[in-house]
């Protein structure tokens, strides 16, 4: 039987300072019996808007004499 597990003011507080500021990613809690023992924060940056508009700004029209 899994034992019940317990989350403290302490470990509330890393959660949401690991959550904070995070655009795209993700935060993953290790559980080790029935303790948190680690958290870990995968962020991504995402430029694809970005570059999508840089992009389409360069992009000159073509003269009808070509």
């Amino acid at each position: 039987m899994a034992k019940p597990l317990r989350v403290d003011e302490l470990w509330n507080d890393r959660i949401v300072q690991s959550l904070n500021g995070l655009e795209y990613g993700s935060v993953q809690i290790v559980v080790h019996d029935g303790r948190i023992v680690q958290i870990e924060r995968t962020e991504r940056k995402r430029f694809e808007a970005e570059a999508a508009r840089r992009n389409a700004a360069n992009i000159q029209p073509r003269s009808a004499s070509n």
